[in-house]
């Protein structure tokens, strides 16, 4: 620990007096610290560990390919990158079938980004302002998370973000929320001018701004605007993606096609760190006579891709897509037992098995346990339940007034049975606040 500490930045955290969990090892959907405690991980660790903890297929993967070749530059070809982008092209809808492999999802984002306006001539890239998409200058500059806020003067240009409420927090009826929420794009691309903007960059699902579920038919509507004013879609499948939400990718869930896919986490599990940028053919096509202006030295690394491959043949033998639906079923119908339970549960969102319960002070009035962007002592209840949490042996993402409830896909209703246990205990705290 003392080396750790000592020696080493930790990413969005105060240096001094943190208090990380020194892990050992993990297996299936546990972690265990050098104490042999046991943790259960309800967050897949940051929404990507999708297979589970200790998987040796995976290892034996990489170690066979590391013995045959480790590395090839960027512009030579390998028989598992060949492989690889022929088994995601399968699992692409439509004509996704060309992909750009990266190392992360920042990357993925970066280059979807910087292959939208090379490709379109235009410049401007609408976001929600309740989004992630990475922590790298444009992939944050895309993203409304506050946390670009203290580096805002550095924030690159010409991205435009909108406020997109959700249903939990709107008064005005569902009907009209997805009225609403269409004519203000439509607002916003005629102020903006459709021929300025390259394209339009969504998550499959929300995820870490909370699970806010998008107004039924939203990107539908948000698809075909896109179409009518030559506008690219890309869809931020990082951490959506690959079974997350009950099927490959979020976005399927809404019945349209992307233009882009971003993608990573998934698509290795934290195996190894990687990424893919899937493109539709016709986007494709442009760059037969045309350079493509994307590049990494690292892209199409033949060992992750490796790893990914049998992460995906993992996902198809084990039935883990088909597990992660069923078992965010059972989720949803324990949580709501527990809503029923606790006066500070406000709300669960939830899509397959990328959830999120938000704890409030009233149930009436809504207010949340803790504010938007809460901080210091408005995180105090928050705080106390994170650390409840983590004392009866659990590990999972609380932000704000948020407790994520995301498993690896491989979870079985006993274990969530004992994770929804420990949150409950948790819980009991903030039910002590409730006005």
């Amino acid at each position: 620990m003392q080396d750790n500490t000592g020696y080493t930045l930790f990413s969005w955290s105060k240096q001094k007096d943190i208090n990380p969990i020194a892990l050992k090892y993990g297996e299936g959907v546990y972690l265990y610290d050098y104490n042999d405690k046991r943790y259960l991980d309800f967050s897949s660790g940051l929404m990507n560990v999708n297979i589970g903890y200790g998987d040796q297929r995976i290892t034996n993967a990489v170690v066979k390919q590391m013995q045959q070749i480790s590395y090839v530059t960027p512009g030579c070809v390998t028989r598992v990158r060949g492989d690889l982008g022929k088994k995601l092209a399968a699992i692409c809808p439509g004509n996704l079938n060309k992909g750009f492999f990266t190392l992360c999802g920042a990357t993925s984002i970066e280059n979807a980004i910087k292959l939208a306006r090379h490709y379109t001539g235009r410049h401007k890239i609408l976001t929600r302002y309740q989004s992630y998409h990475g922590s790298s200058n444009g992939a944050m500059a895309a993203s409304g998370d506050l946390r670009k806020l203290s580096t805002d003067a550095q924030q690159a240009p010409h991205f435009v973000h909108f406020d997109l409420p959700y249903l939990y927090r709107w008064e005005h009826g569902e009907d009209n929320l997805l009225k609403e929420t269409i004519a203000s794009m439509e607002r916003m691309i005629a102020y903006e001018g459709p021929a300025n903007i390259a394209a339009i960059l969504l998550e499959g699902e929300s995820g870490s701004s909370g699970c806010l579920k998008y107004p039924k038919g939203y990107l539908a509507k948000i698809s075909a605007l896109c179409k009518q004013h030559g506008i690219l879609l890309i869809m931020d499948e990082v951490m959506s993606g690959f079974g997350r939400t009950g099927k490959w990718f979020g976005f399927e869930h809404h019945d349209i096609i992307p233009d882009m896919i971003a993608m990573a986490k998934g698509l290795t599990c934290g195996y190894l760190p990687f990424g893919c940028l899937m493109v539709s053919d016709t986007i494709a096509a442009r760059y037969d006579d045309t350079v493509l202006p994307l590049g990494l030295t690292y892209s199409a690394h033949p060992v992750a891709c490796a790893a990914a491959l049998e992460t995906l043949n993992i996902y198809e033998t084990d039935h883990l897509i088909e597990n992660a639906a069923e078992m965010g079923r059972y989720m949803e119908c324990e949580v709501k037992l527990l809503k029923d339970r606790h006066a500070s549960i406000g709300d669960f969102r939830n899509t397959g098995l990328l959830g999120c319960i938000e704890l409030v002070k009233s149930k009436i009035t809504k207010e949340p346990m803790a504010p938007f962007n809460a901080t210091g002592v408005q995180m105090e209840v928050m705080n106390k339940v994170a650390e409840k949490i983590k004392e009866l042996g659990m590990y999972t993402f609380v932000r704000w007034s948020y407790i994520f409830v995301a498993p690896p896909l491989c979870v079985t209703k006993a274990q969530i049975d004992e994770g929804l246990a420990i949150i409950s205990k948790a819980i009991g705290i903030a039910d002590d606040y409730v006005k």
